[in-house]
This record gives C-alpha cells, structure tokens and sequence, in this order.
C-alpha cells in the first residue's frame, strides 16, 4: 500500500527514507506534472533547484526526469539553489512553475518539495489543492519525452537582489558583517556579493555538510549562537543569517544579541516607509508582532493580517500593491520584486537600511523600541502527544477559560489558532500582551507564542502558558 503524503503550507516535507523516499519524490512530481498539463502552459517548461541537503540533486533529477516524461521541458539547476532564485526564474523567464527540492530549516533528516506558482512565489491554496487531487489520483501522465536543460539559477537572481538594494551605499559606509549560510543552499551567495564590492565580511558555514552539525539550519536561537560569537569576536556592526533554503533571514546585532523576524520586519518596514516611500498595504501574519500596525498607523498604511503561512501573504501580493509582507519565521517579500520570501535580499536590504541611517542594527533597533514602545516576543515548541494538543485548543475555546496565569482575558481571537488578549501591565506605551496556542497539521506539535512590554513578562506567559497545555484539567 502506498504511503500517504500530507501537503503542509507550500509543499510536501517528510523524514528521509520514512517518508521521503524516491519512489513518494516520483508521485508527488507525477501529480506536480498532472497539474501544469492541465492548469498552465505546459510548453513554457518548469524551473527545478534544489538546496544542500541529503539526496538533493538526486531527488531533483529525478522531478527533472518525471516531468520531461510526461513532455514538459524542464531547467534544472546546475548546482545548489536559493529557494528564492527558483521563484525568480519562473517568474522572470515565464515558466509553468517552478520545484524547489528542499525541506526548509527542518532539521538534517527531513527533506521535501515545495512547489512555486508561474507568478514567482509560494503556490496558493487553491493551487496546492489541485496538486493534492492530481495525487489522490495517482497521476503519473505520459508524453512525448520534452528535453532537461541544465542551468546556473544564481548568476541572473543575484544581479537582481543587487539591483533591487543600493550597494554603492553598502560598501561605501565601511560596515563590517558576519554572514552565515547555516550550511545551507545561500552557500557562498551573500559572501560573493560582499566580496565583490569590497564589503567587509567574515563568513561562516558556508562549506557543504547535510548533516547541519549541532543545529537546525533555522536563523533563530539557539542555532546562531556561532554567529553571535562571530559578531563579538570580529567587532561586526551585524550578523546575517540565512537558512537552509535562503529564503528566511535572521540576525545578530553588534552586541552579539539576537535580533528576531519581528524586529528585522519592523526595521525594513520603517526604513521603506521614512527613506523610500515606496507605494502599497502592509501584510502581517496572525502570530507576528503588532509593533507593525503602529508603523504602519504612523504612516497611514492599510495593514492586513493573514493566516500564518507565507502562501496567506503571496496571494494577497496578487490582487494588491504590497509595499511588505512577512510572517514570524523570517519569511518576508515585497511586490515590487516577488511575492516570495528571500533570505539573501533581506539581508542586503538590512545592510542597505543600516548605511543609510548611519547606525549598526542595534541602535535601530533600539530606536524602534522607544518610538514605537517596547515590544519583546517569545514562541516554545511544545512537543505532545494529539490527545493533549487538542484538549488545549479545546479549552483555550472554551467560554470558561477566562484567564491565563494571573492575567485577565481581555478578549479571543480565533483566524489561526486561539489568541488571548491580557490584562497585564504594558510599561507605559509598550506592547499589549497576547499569548496564540497553535496546533501544528502535521507534526505532534503545539506551537505557543507571546509578545508582551517586557521580557520577563514573556517569560511568565510561556510558562504559564506551557503549563496551561499540559494541565488536563
């Protein structure tokens, strides 16, 4: 009996040799094909990249093989590829759509393949549905066998991402940056760009190892705490860190301290808004920070809020101008350029950003912090069985549960999850304290996540919030 295979947010992901085996990359590109015959323009051909991880290029090549069988022509990547490079060349080369084989910021043992839309960017809802069809179905089409090409994606993507931000300015302001590739498919793409234009740059785990030595290719604590001792040791004015895709961003600040999504989001956010003033809405997703909407109040601009998954913001970059859209994993895009996370170009618009105003990102940081109010975030992975992961969304629901800890529930919020809204003291003009109880689809995994005025406050609502889970009362 064939395995069933469970489509997450923008594609498929599963343990190498449990679940992703050669044979399931075989369905899932089978069903991949079904769909682009009969949805899009089959002759225009299909983008396919992958990243650094186990079984990659051969999984790749076998997508590559599926797909020219069933006489769609295919480009393949001639070598290791930024989730976002794929997305470029489908867009810019007018592809059918685009396969990046890759399993994210998952840790080593997982791989998986994600699927881009013929605008450049995460497939939308109602496209991954029909994907899902066509694999209910078994779709294994035939045709007269179409040619695979293979091709450098990077060399056309990285003059794009330069074009978009003004390197003069970067390397003119003699910054220095630690950059780390997390061993990841950014492998030597910020590093390159950098070293061509005389930006000083330290650059770490930039070599080939799928096994991401001792972390989970993903830009947040604890997993960049080599790059936080980078940015000390080296006197760096930031560190950038891409995962293992390239297309999520972390970062550390002079001091060495981490710099969340949310504080890189708000940075950005606030630069393009005072320097650039470029056109359009801002998108956030459900469990990001709500320092956002402030900016966004500040400079009378429409905010929406999306469920969290990067597709939710991709398809809203469809029908309206977006100036930004991000979502708390790192996963931030703009319309102007691709309705599509990108580690690399938010990194060099971090540093675009910094040279403009003169200053390393921890004062920009801190100078959100006292315009906007303090606003500190927290998220733990709890790890439970279905039973307690669903009798906590149970009563996070419930009429009943009026409190959490000692704080008072102002009010719920049901778009993705449970969120409460607290009664806790906000420092004067900081954030209000919300705490979001998540359910994962397809891991034994509730995911739980504050933002409050203070760090300490944050830590008390995880705890409380971490025991609130496992109490079955």
């Amino acid at each position: 009996m064939s395995q069933e295979i469970k489509f997450g947010t923008d594609g498929w992901r599963g343990l190498i040799a449990d679940d992703f085996t050669f044979d399931n990359v075989r369905r899932v590109a089978g069903a991949i094909a079904g769909y682009v015959l009969k949805n899009e323009q089959p002759q225009r051909g299909v983008i396919v990249g992958y990243d650094a991880r186990f079984a990659s290029p051969r999984a790749a090549q076998i997508v590559a093989e599926v797909l020219a069988e069933a006489g769609i022509p295919v480009k393949l990547a001639n070598d290791y590829t930024p989730t976002p490079a794929v997305s470029y060349a489908v867009k810019h080369q007018g592809a059918a759509g685009g396969v990046m084989v890759t399993s994210s910021h998952n840790p080593w043992n997982w791989n998986g393949v994600k699927f881009k839309g013929n605008f450049g960017g995460s497939a939308t809802p109602a496209i991954m549905k029909k994907i899902e069809d066509e694999l209910a179905a078994g779709a294994e089409p035939k045709g007269t066998k179409a040619k695979i090409e293979e091709v450098d994606l990077k060399k056309e993507y990285v003059k794009a991402v330069c074009a978009f931000a003004d390197m003069d300015l970067i390397a003119k302001t003699q910054f220095k940056f630690a950059v780390d590739a997390m061993y990841g498919s950014g492998r030597g793409v910020l590093t390159g760009i950098f070293a061509e234009r005389g930006v000083h740059c330290v650059a770490i785990r930039q070599e080939l190892n799928p096994l991401f030595p001792g972390i989970n290719p993903e830009p947040i604590e604890p997993h960049v705490a080599m790059l936080q001792e980078t940015v000390v040791r080296e006197k760096c004015d930031a560190g950038l860190a891409t995962d293992g895709d390239a297309d999520r961003i972390g970062a550390v600040a002079e001091d060495g301290s981490f710099v969340d999504s949310h504080k890189i989001f708000c940075v950005l956010l606030r630069w393009l808004l005072e320097r650039k003033r470029w056109p359009g809405d801002v998108v956030r997703a459900f469990n990001t920070t709500r320092m956002i909407d402030r900016i966004a109040a500040k400079y009378g601009r429409k905010m929406h809020e999306t469920s969290i998954g990067f597709k939710y913001v991709a398809d809203l970059m469809m029908d309206h101008e977006i100036l930004m859209g991000g979502e708390e994993s790192g996963g931030i895009g703009y319309s102007r350029f691709l309705p599509e996370r990108d580690g690399v170009l938010n990194s060099l618009l971090l540093a675009n950003a910094m040279a403009e105003e003169g200053k390393p990102l921890g004062q920009l940081v801190a100078d959100l912090q006292r315009e906007f109010g303090p606003h500190y975030y927290g998220r733990r992975d709890l790890h439970i069985p279905d039973e307690m992961k669903q009798s906590a969304i149970q009563r996070a629901r419930s009429e009943s549960t009026q409190s959490l800890g000692k704080y008072r529930v102002l009010k719920k919020e049901y778009m993705d999850g449970v969120k409460f809204f607290l009664d806790a003291p906000t420092n004067g003009n900081g954030a209000e304290a919300w705490a979001l109880f998540r359910a994962s689809g397809t891991e034994h995994l509730l995911r739980l996540y504050t933002e409050a005025a203070s760090k300490e406050l944050v830590q008390e609502l995880l705890v409380t919030g971490e025991q609130f889970v496992r109490s079955s009362a």
